[in-house]
């Protein structure tokens, strides 16, 4: 591994919450345009976010996005 253990702890929750905003507004869809407007909501608010599936998705992601990081520091350091 490149990187010490605390460091690519680090760089992991850095890729994985950057990851998250960019897929945080896929496949979302809004109340007003489901139709299903809940009392005191703002017609805007997301019918379904779908946190757990986007949760996973931005998980593996991450872990990709990270062993491609590794090997490119590991070949670059050569």
């Amino acid at each position: 591994m490149p990187f010490p253990l605390p460091l690519s702890i680090a760089i992991y929750f850095v890729i994985w919450f950057v990851v998250l905003f960019a897929v945080l507004p896929f496949g979302i869809s809004s109340q007003r345009e489901a139709g299903d407007v809940a009392r005191g909501t703002d017609p805007g608010a997301p019918a379904s976010p779908g946190l757990l599936a986007k949760a996973l998705w931005t998980t593996a992601i991450s872990a990709a996005v990270f062993v491609a990081l590794s090997i490119f520091v590991q070949y670059v350091k050569l």
